[in-house]
């Protein structure tokens, strides 16, 4: 009952993800990310450790299959697991255990790869890769976000949606863009809503951290 995509944009080098489900707080659980590292994805009865586990072993050299190879290895029960991940150059990886419930598939793409369960079709995954490719030179996390309402659109999950969430990494070791959005009755339009609110104000928000006297300097002035 989770579908999700996580992808990089060849432009910036920009890495994230994106995921949605009818249960709470998923934000928390399923969706990572490091610049210059990756993107990971972990869901069905969701084991949170395999996301930094897989982009810990990116970070030490592995491939991104031999990431989610290893973690698949190292979880307990690793047949109830879902598992994807995308490197810094845009190759990817994925799994899916014996007892992951249908509908349920993995879709690769350009610079991209998607994984769905308990979805009403096996579309859901694919239909998020075509919109994901469809606008290369847009914003990661605009890409991210049509993926995630064109899975919508192409039939989503049983259950009302409650809860969605977006991290792009850039340059920095701290996220370039993590909202999430809980307890919502319409989780994908409100995430669209929140980047639209925080788009012109990401990139001051990674000055204000890193160079602070920049982010006073340019700071408008009142009249």
């Amino acid at each position: 009952m989770t579908y999700s995509l996580a992808g990089r944009c060849a432009r910036t080098g920009m890495l994230g993800a994106v995921v949605t489900t009818s249960s709470i707080a998923v934000g928390s659980r399923c969706q990572h990310a490091a610049a210059g590292v990756g993107a990971a994805l972990t869901q069905h009865m969701t084991d949170p450790r395999l996301g930094p586990l897989m982009l810990d072993l990116l970070r030490r050299g592995s491939s991104a299959q031999q990431a989610v190879d290893a973690a698949a290895a190292a979880t307990p029960r690793s047949d109830w697991r879902q598992l994807a991940v995308i490197d810094a150059a845009g190759r990817t990886a994925s799994f899916s255990g014996g007892n992951v419930q249908p509908e349920l598939a993995e879709v690769h793409g350009r610079d991209c790869v998607a994984l769905g369960n308990i979805v009403r079709s096996k579309e859901v995954p694919a239909a998020m890769v075509r919109a994901f490719e469809a606008d290369p030179a847009a914003p990661l996390a605009a890409r991210l976000i049509a993926a995630l309402k064109a899975g919508d659109e192409a039939g989503g999950e049983f259950k009302p949606l409650v809860s969605t969430a977006l991290i792009v990494a850039h340059e920095q070791a701290f996220p370039y863009v993590d909202l999430r959005v809980d307890g919502d009755a319409d989780p994908i339009a409100t995430l669209e809503r929140l980047w639209r609110e925080y788009e012109p104000v990401a990139d001051l928000y990674v000055t204000r951290a890193v160079d602070p006297d920049t982010a006073i300097a340019n700071r408008p002035k009142q009249s």
